[in-house]
């Protein structure tokens, strides 16, 4: 059978590498987020007998993946092997031992045979070879800076309660925690909450609080998505009261606690400064004008009631998230992968961007670094115009940029959203944590879309 592997020098012993792949969490972070995988059923994690099953999209076929764990050496190896699937056969066995120097490797080897015989080591020999060089680029990339960002942290396990665990940053951040030894206890709308669930419904305007108690940490991420729809009366009732609601229901709430956790940790926006034209801003800068100005400020002073209460309230004011898992790259990948889009209006508007796991390194400092309190912009520190970040994009998935997007256009199509959110500049930059000596995993764009897009090691 033809075999793939990839080796990578990991910055921990291998024992401490060895259980992070062993917590929850670990097959989450080591999912490309261009795939499309959804786990149906899980067993276990990867002593021998736990196995998995997820549904794999590619392009309109849904394929059914089990996997069955054997090999387990405690602290240096474990495989799993496909039971159904794809593949004719497939025996993944992961590696991890020590250095003389310090440090570990991790390995990964693949055994594999492709279905159909000679026909599909023709057909799809070159296509899994790169496809298997894509993936391992990125998850020995993820492996080593998770365990970088857990070591350099060293903090004790933490309880944290987390509102959005399902959503673009939370979906992201909760594997992050979990992997990393800390315990996450997510927010959930519903009847019957499962393990480490905690009900709550902005809406009805009640939440848990007994099983809030105790909790060392809670990060808040609901709200209603800002680009997701079209700026109706309803839609802009609904991305306030989610957000303002939501932030007082909880602030309240933990303020009332008999015991308050350490820190609040919340999601606020760059919409805050409104059109900064070409004017630089920082976190000194005074409130904008319009409806997401509006929305922030108002965001922001519903938690009042956890500062007054003494709790340790980090406010990050985000910028636009670019991940393949979601939001606005795909949205902009999709028709480019064709040709089409390009610029939005002129294409001198600034963004201010971050990666995804920019995003969940910045809470995590929020977190365990008790030096930070109140308002920090979470942004990469290089801002772009729009037409460079289209540009970039089409670059990175190497087609062309054809087609703008005229500011009328943009207008018919979203209305109100689009003079806010894709028309206005925003030139936002992390005067604070860039004091602080903050270090972003990808500070320069074409970076960050290269890691999120798997285009990384085939244009070396």
């Amino acid at each position: 059978m033809p075999r793939f592997t990839r080796e990578t020098a990991l910055p921990v012993p291998a024992a401490e590498a060895f259980a992070w792949h062993a917590r929850p969490g670990a097959f989450e972070r080591l999912t490309p987020p261009w795939e499309h995988i959804d786990v149906v059923a899980r067993e276990g994690t990867i002593h021998d007998g736990d196995r998995l099953v997820m549904k794999v999209r590619k392009g309109p076929l849904r394929l059914t993946w089990e996997a069955q764990h054997q090999g387990f050496v405690a602290g240096e190896q474990f495989v799993d092997e496909q039971v159904r699937g794809p593949f004719a056969a497939w025996v993944h066995t992961h590696r991890m031992r020590d250095e003389p120097g310090g440090g570990s490797v991790l390995t990964d080897s693949i055994d594999y045979r492709l279905p159909l015989g000679p026909l599909g080591r023709l057909a799809g020999g070159g296509a899994t070879r790169r496809m298997l060089e894509r993936m391992f680029t990125y998850r020995h990339r993820q492996t080593r800076d998770d365990l970088a960002a857990h070591a350099a942290a060293a903090s004790l396990p933490l309880t944290v309660a987390v509102s959005g665990a399902s959503g673009l940053v939370g979906s992201a951040l909760a594997p992050f925690l979990t992997t990393g030894g800390h315990r996450v206890r997510r927010l959930v709308r519903g009847a019957e909450p499962g393990a480490d669930e905690i009900l709550w419904s902005v809406r009805d305007g009640c939440i848990d609080a007994a099983a809030l108690d105790g909790v060392d940490a809670v990060v808040h991420l609901a709200g209603a998505g800002i680009a997701d729809a079209r700026w109706t009366d309803a839609r802009k009732a609904l991305i306030r009261a989610s957000r303002v609601d939501g932030t007082r229901l909880l602030a309240t709430t933990l303020a009332g606690l008999p015991r308050r956790p350490r820190v609040l940790v919340m999601a606020s926006a760059v919409g805050w400064y409104g059109d900064t034209g070409d004017t630089e801003v920082d976190e000194s800068a005074l409130s904008g004008e319009g409806f997401l100005a509006d929305v922030v400020r108002d965001w922001e002073a519903a938690a009042a009631p956890a500062e007054d209460a003494g709790i340790r309230v980090v406010k990050l004011r985000l910028g636009v998230v670019l991940t393949a898992a979601g939001g606005a790259l795909p949205k902009m990948a999709g028709p480019l992968r064709f040709g089409l889009g390009s610029r939005v209006g002129s294409g001198r508007q600034w963004m201010a961007w971050i990666a995804r796991d920019d995003v969940v390194a910045g809470i995590h400092r929020a977190l365990v670094d008790d030096a930070m309190v109140g308002v920090w912009n979470l942004v990469a520190p290089t801002p772009v115009r729009e037409a460079e970040l289209a540009r970039t994009v089409a670059r990175v998935l190497r087609r062309p940029a054809l087609v703008p997007v005229p500011a009328f256009a943009a207008r018919a199509r979203f209305g109100e959203m689009a003079d806010e959110a894709l028309l206005a500049s925003a030139r936002v930059v992390p005067a604070r944590l860039l004091a602080a000596g903050h270090t972003w995993r990808h500070p320069d764009l074409e970076g960050a879309l290269r890691h999120e897009l798997g285009r990384v090691r085939e244009d070396k």
